[in-house]
């Protein structure tokens, strides 16, 4: 066993250290001490003139973004006060009741478009009947000239002129003619 010299001898160890405030109030104190020192920072900057430019800066700043975001709201306003945002949108609708038959103003606007639809397409189906009606007159016409044709060809008189440039005798026929009767 070790006597109370000995004990005397050992070095306590930090750990074993008796400290009379806590962690946390050191802490404070630490936290204190830095207060101090920024407050007395700028103290000095203040007695220097320097605060007073900074505080310029930071006015001038804020000036700066106010005139930023004043210039913003500004273009937005623009942009909604533009007719085309504005019927788009339906911001063009100040009044209620207006408001209130935005609907049937955008049901108005959709037969419009689809009586413009309706049009195209009959336009386009007349056109093709027109250039249908062209070619079915030219095919009559085509056939009335093949009839004619046809008719001089198959006439008595040009047959029998036909018969006579070959040659061919055109005789009556043997039987006589009877009629039948139904």
């Amino acid at each position: 066993m070790a006597t109370d010299d000995e004990r005397d001898m050992v070095p306590q160890s930090e750990e074993d250290e008796f400290h009379p405030l806590s962690e946390e109030e050191l802490r404070e104190r630490e936290e204190a001490e830095e207060f101090r020192r920024r407050v007395r920072r700028e103290i000095l900057r203040v007695q220097s003139g320097e605060a007073d430019e900074d505080i310029a800066r930071d006015r001038e700043q804020e000036a700066e973004e106010q005139r930023e975001q004043q210039e913003r709201e500004q273009r937005v306003a623009r942009k909604r006060s533009r007719l085309f945002w504005q019927i788009f949108s339906g911001n063009i609708l100040v009044n209620r009741s207006v408001a209130e038959n935005y609907r049937y103003f955008a049901a108005i606007a959709g037969i419009c478009f689809v009586s413009i639809v309706v049009m195209f397409t009959s336009l386009a189906a007349d056109m093709k009947y027109s250039r249908l009606e062209r070619e079915v007159q030219l095919l009559r016409e085509r056939s009335i000239r093949l009839q004619e044709q046809l008719y001089r060809r198959t006439t008595h008189a040009a047959i029998s002129e036909e018969l006579r440039r070959r040659g061919i005798d055109l005789q009556d026929p043997r039987r006589p003619k009877a009629v039948v009767e139904e």
